[in-house]
């Protein structure tokens, strides 16, 4: 028996704007650690014997940071899907399926999401054994988290009959969408009712032959996309075009709402989809006065407040029932009650094409990052970091000049055929037109200031002729 957790890394996180934007969504942030939600997801399954290496399925603009955070913790995947187009979980789950049947027929999905939190691991495992177990009916089961409060922003599972008392485990009788008040404190009140979690456990073929009788579309679709995807270094291309015709719907309603082989297993694991501020203040440690403080953060008279602040100093007194996070470029502040309109601000954002939901004032590349200083007419000012044996591609611009200072490590830059070594405190000038390229060949990060001057100084004006990394 062999089980392969599916983790499934796409979404953008909006309602925690400022930190997640979608070049760096919440699972890719450290919001309740020091590592991130995703790190935290794999680092609770270290232990269990009984898991083959992850699969990921993924957006192209996350691959290179996912790659990174499982180098960070010691973590081989056995590979990371890319998605061409998001579509929602149903489809990425049936793709995961098909890459996986064809080395494994018997494979057995384990599928998580890569932004939630689980506090109280062994509970999680004994839930999961006693999935296993289910499993073994043919029931595709579904992890019910076991509510502690009436929660209106949760859908909810409603259980049937027992199906195995020895293991505790039940038909579902019905999915239910999210509650008002009086009905989430009667699902509460009755113990018939789970938090539905979105994790789930079954074969691949079960998962794939459940959704061929609702969507035999989207079975046809994603087989085509794996069979015609293709290798770019370390990742999976699933094929655009196959992929792109599949329906953007979640696993819940093209299958678990409808099959007849739909299983609950209790789980009272301490779970949190950190679905908004609020929902991450309940997870996270506080003081005495029910603050969770982040950063370099001063309170007085405040109480049951998140104050997070990632790059200058923030001070609050005389507030209550809060949230406020600081960003370099963003500031957000809110009362509790009304951390889910967060969204619209992002709406606010894409509608007046602005780029704060998009993009920190850090960028991160698959070679490194780089930060914006200052920017004013004609100018703009960065501080690039270069990581340990990267490079840049060869690239060239129409419209800027640029002058490069070294402040920390080795640089080597090509400027059309002239390639030099470059050390601290020395620099160098881009003209317009010429090809250049910047590499680290050092064992430490390079730092340099990048001084732009130009009529146009956008990210779109870099003409590429190499690039390690094929974009």
């Amino acid at each position: 028996m062999k089980i392969y957790p599916v983790i499934l890394s796409g979404g953008s996180g909006t309602r925690l704007w400022p930190l997640s934007r979608s070049a760096k969504p919440k699972q890719l942030l450290p919001l309740v650690s020091g590592y991130s939600m995703l790190q935290e997801t794999l680092l609770r399954l270290k232990e269990w014997p009984e898991l083959m290496p992850p699969l990921f399925v993924s957006g192209n603009e996350h691959r290179f940071m996912i790659a990174e955070q499982l180098r960070e913790i010691d973590i081989a995947p056995l590979s990371i899907l890319l998605e061409p187009v998001g579509k929602n979980t149903a489809p990425a789950i049936a793709a995961a399926a098909h890459f996986l049947k064809k080395t494994d027929p018997e494979a057995i999905m384990l599928i998580l999401p890569a932004d939630h939190v689980i506090t109280n691991v062994s509970a999680f495992r004994e839930a999961f054994l006693k999935a296993l177990r289910a499993l073994q009916s043919g029931g595709l089961v579904t992890f019910g988290i076991v509510p502690t409060s009436p929660v209106t922003g949760y859908g909810y599972i409603r259980r049937g009959k027992s199906i195995a008392p020895s293991i505790e485990c039940y038909k579902v009788d019905a999915f239910v969408e999210k509650p008002n008040l009086d009905s989430a404190m009667a699902y509460l009140a009755s113990g018939d009712y789970f938090w539905n979690s979105g994790m789930f456990l079954f074969y691949a073929e079960n998962y794939l032959r459940e959704l061929n009788q609702f969507h035999p579309d989207m079975v046809r679709f994603t087989a085509n996309a794996v069979d015609n995807a293709y290798h770019d270094l370390d990742f999976c291309r699933l094929e655009e075009k196959a992929f792109t015709e599949c329906l953007s719907e979640s696993v819940d309603y093209a299958v678990m709402e409808r099959t007849e082989h739909a299983v609950v297993v209790p789980a009272d694991i301490g779970w949190n989809d950190v679905g908004s501020w609020s929902a991450l203040l309940d997870v996270l440690d506080c003081d005495a006065d029910c603050n969770a403080i982040r950063g370099d953060v001063y309170v007085e008279n405040t109480s049951d407040s998140l104050v997070r602040a990632e790059s200058r100093f923030v001070a609050a007194i005389g507030v209550k029932d809060m949230v406020i996070v600081e960003t370099a470029d963003a500031v957000l502040v809110a009362h509790k009650d009304h951390v889910q309109d967060v969204k619209n601000i992002v709406n606010f954002l894409k509608k007046n094409k602005r780029s704060e939901h998009i993009n920190h004032t850090k960028v991160y590349r698959p070679w490194g990052s780089y930060e914006e200083v200052d920017l004013g007419e004609r100018f703009q000012v960065k501080r690039i970091t270069v990581n340990p044996g990267e490079k840049l591609s060869l690239q060239m611009h129409h419209h800027r000049a640029e002058h490069w200072v070294v402040v920390r490590g080795t640089a080597l830059v090509t400027c059309d055929d002239k390639v030099s070594l470059l050390c601290e405190n020395e620099s160098t000038y881009i003209p317009i037109g010429q090809k250049h390229r910047l590499e680290n060949p050092g064992k430490f990060p390079l730092d340099i200031i990048e001084i732009q001057t130009g009529s146009y100084l956008g990210e779109d004006d870099i003409v590429r002729f190499e690039d390690i990394y094929k974009r």
